[in-house]
């Protein structure tokens, strides 16, 4: 009997340590992202941008991902892939208000992301 609570008190130990493990690691590299997606939005207002530079921040992206898979769904993972892809072509054609609009869009996928995974309530139930 004692073993068995032993055995619960850990594993609900490790399962809660995980999470929030699991919320820090998707909070901060979502917040590297927005941060990385503001200097971009900046660049593309004042029309500097080139493709080199959103290329660079999807090389970054894709690289990221590679961990992110684990944590968040893929649907959200190939949700900012879209939006980013779009971002490199319109700036490729120099296209920058629409190329803002992808990079609002990214910024706010940003913002939500890691919020469903605090936890809160809402997110348990």
């Amino acid at each position: 009997m004692v073993r068995s609570i032993i055995s619960l008190v850990i594993a609900l130990t490790l399962l809660i340590c995980g999470a929030f493990y699991e919320q820090h690691l998707v909070k901060r590299d979502f917040s590297l992202f927005e941060e990385i997606l503001t200097e971009l939005y900046e660049k593309i207002e004042n029309e500097n941008c080139d493709k080199e530079d959103v290329l660079s921040v999807q090389t970054w992206w894709v690289k990221k991902k590679e961990s992110l898979h684990i944590y968040i769904p893929h649907n959200d993972i190939k949700e900012v892939d879209y939006w980013l892809s779009e971002c490199v072509s319109l700036v490729y054609t120099k296209d920058y208000n629409d190329a803002l609009s992808k990079v609002e869009v990214l910024l706010e996928i940003c913002e939500h992301i890691p919020d469903t995974y605090n936890l809160k309530i809402e997110n348990i139930l």
